[in-house]
């Protein structure tokens, strides 16, 4: 499973080029961004990708030096769930 990274969101495409899975990321400031969407198709739940959407998030903003203010519901309950990651949280 390889993520496709932009500058505000990272994501997975099918071999057909539709999304699969996305997390969104626009900027509020300079350095801070809000996480306020996560998506996972149907046929891809239950296996962890959005963990790993949100995983890779968390490496973009600290290979970046952003912080992060999570609104999206997902993003909210997992950064709670895992607080090892909350070091990029605003």
């Amino acid at each position: 499973m390889e993520f496709i990274q932009e500058e505000n969101k990272i994501y997975l495409n099918d071999e057909n080029n539709h999304m699969l899975a996305v997390v969104t990321f626009p900027k509020l400031q300079d350095n801070m961004v809000n996480i306020d969407h996560t998506f996972v198709d149907p046929s891809l739940r239950g296996q962890g990708v959005a963990g790993k959407l949100m995983e890779a998030a968390v490496a973009y903003f600290r290979s970046n030096g952003l912080k992060a203010k999570p609104t999206c519901s997902y993003a909210v309950k997992w950064f709670s769930e895992h607080p090892e990651y909350n070091d990029v949280l605003m």
